[in-house]
């Protein structure tokens, strides 16, 4: 493999990151890797452990790790980890330590990932310390672009900061530039935030407190800005030095959960970077199947297009970790071979099209000794690492490369995201649950009916005519116009209750649903309640289904719509719940509550029904059917034809599987197999195959 050909499908993990492994194995361990089918390897390039005295930089480790990649014919993932400071940084740049809400200073600590000092890093706000940041990548770009294991760079290790940083005054006199610009004076920005008596720029302080308010919501939004404009700083500084070696990046799919506090913003983060990948484990996250299905599919949908990896994937077990502890073994917490291949073929059916372990072998310092790593605490091969290697070997074969080249089909649903709606649930409530558990539940009750629900961005609207629009009670309004006109153009628009009830600044409109939305539905607000705490376990009528709804409740008056629903709970019985309209050349269905949220809770029976019938409403066909609920199977297309995966989420045992495919799988005879042990038979369009648990079936089309 010479230095500018990249592996189309990269397999490998994450292996040095300083403290570990031990040098007298690397040379074995690289020799190991290469026989197992391994193309890459990706390390923490520490600027802690590099710049070991201002301008003296050691590479000797770094370098080791580069020519033993040539050596062996792996390419290098170069993971720039200048959130790791160098100890006499914090002595240097005292002033730049990050600050929380509290005022408190953190001090360089160490790091449970890979046992070395230096972290959170410095505030990158203050210029001194970005231009040292700055020399150290420099230096570091200009030593490797041109080695021959050179392959790619990192930036910005999964995607996200701390939920309580930065009020230090470098990123104070940033926000005050940020609120100039929006603003544009003084007065204006007072009336806005309810503070009428600022006298001077000085007087305004980012807000340590959290609440629905402006300031706020501008405080949340420009720390992402902050952030990302930081993001793009490292990928232009890269790419100005190396015109050459593609730059990548990857998130911990927390645009659900983290993006308002932390900014895990995975479209965000796409946008920059060549190629994205994303963080994710059962270990941590749960293991029941529409989890990981939920997380790659938003990574896909976030990349729009362009190539993405499993960048830290799960090959080994997670001991004795908070976010493990009471669960079961089955849980994902102990890792095996046959979760090794459920998880990577989940991946990949899901648009993946690369994979790296989170640990090549685990570490011997820390809390996350042990974890992770598919191979032994010596480095010696188990049965996980023979999993791993029978999956690189197979991805990498020549026959697979038409497969790499088909990406998964658009969803029948799109599931729209609106990022300032988990802004608001964050300020208001102090966490983001009402928000990603609405998504999330949306997500599940499509995907238990065996459909296809991508998450789509506002962006990315045109490119849809279907859309389910969970807890929208905060919208801006320019969403709301954008949403309207789309639904004006043709779209059709299923939307939970409450719609822009919060406008732009968290106001609440006096007309209901707020932003010009009650003629888009044809509706007006009757009746709202916004408590929780009794408006769970209370239902809705629609199409003889009793569909449990959440949270809030909101009844209607039609105003143009034909009331289609009626509300069950005894102090509103017969309010009208669900309202239908046309709207110019589209349609909308209001529905007054929040089933995604009551489905994401408590799953039942006439929940799961409620989002199967939507299509039926929407007159949308479904992609494929599937005779059992422990298969999902998906559909990729590509220059060479169609593909089908199907993947057995059962934990033992063999399920003879149907599907039946729609117009979606094109025109086909017959079905190969690219992975699995038993050949399908083909009638009409039924597809009969034997999958065995914890396994899959990769059947080309033709």
């Amino acid at each position: 493999m010479s230095q500018r050909e990249l592996p189309r499908f990269p397999y490998g993990a994450v292996y040095f990151r300083y403290s570990n492994p031990p040098r007298e194995d690397w040379e074995r361990d690289y020799r190991t890797a290469a026989e197992d089918g391994m193309t890459a390897f990706r390390h923490w390039f520490l600027w802690t452990a590099v710049e070991v005295a201002p301008g003296r930089f050691v590479w000797d480790d770094y370098d080791r790790q580069m020519d033993l990649a040539a050596d062996n014919g792996l390419k290098t993932v170069i993971a720039e980890m200048i959130t790791a400071a160098p100890e006499w940084a914090w002595r240097q740049y005292a002033h730049a330590r990050y600050e929380d809400r509290g005022g408190g200073h953190p001090s360089s600590g160490l790091s449970g990932s890979c046992v070395t000092g230096g972290f959170p890093g410095l505030c990158l706000d203050h210029d001194d310390v970005k231009e040292a940041a700055g020399r150290f990548l420099t230096e570091l770009v200009n030593r490797y672009k041109d080695r021959p294991g050179m392959g790619w760079y990192d930036i910005w290790n999964e995607c996200n900061y701390g939920a309580d940083i930065c009020f230090c005054p470098a990123t104070q006199a940033r926000f005050r530039e940020w609120l100039k610009a929006k603003y544009v004076d003084l007065k204006t920005l007072g009336e806005a935030w309810f503070r009428p008596s600022y006298a001077e720029w000085e007087d305004v302080q980012a807000p340590r407190h959290g609440g629905p308010y402006p300031e706020v919501l501008d405080w949340l939004e420009f720390r992402q800005e902050n952030f990302y404009a930081q993001m793009q700083w490292r990928y232009d500084l890269i790419r100005a030095l190396d015109p050459v070696n593609p730059i990548t990046a990857h998130g911990v799919v927390g645009s659900l959960t983290h993006a308002a506090q932390s900014g895990a913003d995975d479209w965000r983060a796409a946008s920059i970077a060549d190629s994205f990948g994303y963080t994710w484990g059962a270990a941590r996250h749960g293991n029941e199947p529409w989890k990981q299905w939920h997380a790659v599919d938003l990574v896909r949908a976030a990349c729009r297009g362009k190539q993405f990896w499993h960048a830290e994937a799960y090959a080994g077990p997670l001991w004795m970790q908070g976010n493990v502890l009471g669960r079961d073994r089955s849980d994902g917490r102990i890792c095996d071979p046959e979760h090794i291949r459920l998880w990577e073929l989940t991946s990949f059916a899901a648009g993946a099209r690369g994979r790296f372990g989170l640990r090549w072998r685990p570490l011997l310092d820390g809390p996350l000794f042990g974890a992770f790593g598919g191979y032994g605490m010596a480095g010696r091969r188990t049965p996980r690492s023979e999993r791993c290697a029978l999956i690189a070997k197979w991805a990498a074969a020549p026959e697979q490369q038409d497969l790499w080249q088909a990406q998964p089909v658009q969803g029948e649903i799109g599931i729209l995201y609106v990022p300032e709606t988990q802004l608001f649930c964050y300020a208001q409530q102090g966490n983001t649950d009402f928000y990603a558990k609405s998504m999330q539940g949306a997500y599940r009750g499509f995907f238990d009916n065996h459909v296809q629900a991508d998450w789509v961005a506002l962006d990315d609207l045109g490119k849809r005519d279907l859309l389910y629009l969970p807890l929208p009670y905060m919208l801006s309004a320019e969403t709301a116009t954008r949403v309207a006109r789309w639904v004006e153009a043709g779209g059709t628009l299923i939307s939970e209750g409450c719609p822009g009830y919060f406008g732009d600044r968290g106001h609440v409109g006096t007309t209901q649903p707020n932003l010009g939305l009650d003629a888009v539905f044809g509706a007006r607000e009757s009746h709202v309640e916004f408590t929780p705490d009794l408006v769970e376990g209370f239902s809705f009528l629609w199409q003889s289904l009793t569909v449990p709804g959440s949270l809030f409740l909101q009844a209607y008056e039609p105003t143009g719509g034909t009331t289609r629903g009626e509300f069950a709970g005894e102090h509103v019985r017969g309010k009208p719940a669900v309202i239908e309209n046309r709207f110019g050349k589209g349609r909308t269905l209001l529905v007054g509550t929040f089933p995604s949220y009551a489905y994401f809770r408590h799953p039942t029976d006439e929940g799961k029904q409620f989002f199967a019938r939507l299509l039926d409403w929407a007159g949308k066909q479904p992609h494929l059917r599937v005779n059992d609920d422990a298969v999902v199977a998906r559909l990729a297309t590509g220059p060479s034809g169609n593909f089908l995966w199907i993947v057995n989420h059962a934990h033992e045992g063999t399920r003879d599987v149907e599907v039946e495919l729609g117009k979606a799988g094109g025109a086909f005879q017959r079905a190969s197999v690219l992975w699995g042990g038993c050949a399908p038979t083909v009638s009409g369009r039924l597809i009969r195959v034997a999958v065995d648990g914890r396994d899959a079936a990769v059947l080309r089309l033709e």
